[in-house]
């Protein structure tokens, strides 16, 4: 891995390490106001492969052995263009951002900044981010294979958020 490869996985990590921070902080607010967690089954299985995303990554491109890859400027600003739209969609929601399905009854949806446009925006920040990151180190299995799984975990996670978000508003 190139030096530049190994400081974008890691600042990447180290965002990552960072909002859960932010959303176990989320979480307590929440639950200290009658918050309620749904989803509790599927939720490890965003963990395991959200993990194993990134040694998916360091491992292919460890067998790929490109070392002289340089950084494609196009693939990151679609990079950047989606951190903007992470932090977006985490200040919006404020104290109600998590990675959990966490209701507070009785609150109203969010239907400002992001949400205004689109349902679930995170959700989709998250599937190009699972395409652009793998295929700006030159892991294009894991570009393919990982974007796949998380719409398979969506298929389950998004009918059980609708379904708490409107049993709770």
């Amino acid at each position: 891995m190139t030096t530049w490869m190994i400081f974008l996985l890691g600042a990447i990590v180290c965002q990552r390490l960072l909002e859960l921070m932010i959303a176990k902080r989320n979480e307590k607010w929440m639950k200290e106001r009658g918050g309620i967690e749904k989803g509790k089954k599927h939720y490890k299985w965003f963990i395991i492969l959200h993990s194993l995303f990134f040694f998916t990554i360091v491992f292919e491109v460890e067998l790929s052995d490109i070392a002289g890859k340089q950084l494609n400027y196009f693939l990151f600003l679609i990079f950047i263009a989606t951190q903007i739209g992470r932090v977006w969609c985490i200040r919006t929601l404020g104290k109600f951002w998590n990675t959990k399905i966490i209701v507070l009854p009785g609150v109203s949806l969010i239907k400002k900044g992001p949400y205004k446009y689109i349902k679930h925006p995170n959700y989709l920040i998250v599937l190009i981010e699972l395409f652009i990151i793998p295929l700006m180190l030159g892991a294009y299995f894991t570009a393919v294979l990982f974007p796949l799984l998380h719409l398979g975990l969506l298929r389950l996670r998004i009918p059980r958020e609708e379904k708490a978000l409107t049993r709770a508003t």
